[in-house]
């Protein structure tokens, strides 16, 4: 039996398809959370990057790269 199983009060049971069918959309939910959090993550170190190579050269920043420079 390929179904999943599931703890009531102590009693292993097969998840019903009900149950399969959001366990694998919470699954995906979270993996699509975890993507996007680290996607938002490289955006922000890249931003970071961007505007310390700005401050060495001298170059005048967006207002982007200040607001992530001074935590707002």
């Amino acid at each position: 039996n390929n179904m999943s199983k599931i703890n009531r009060n102590g009693v292993i049971e097969d998840m019903t398809p009900e149950e399969e069918a959001q366990l694998e959309q919470d699954r995906a939910d979270g993996l699509a959370r975890q993507q996007k959090a680290e996607a938002d993550k490289i955006a922000l170190d890249n931003l970071k990057a961007s505007a310390k190579a700005k401050l060495v050269a001298g170059e005048k920043l967006t207002e982007e790269e200040a607001n992530t420079l001074v935590g707002v």
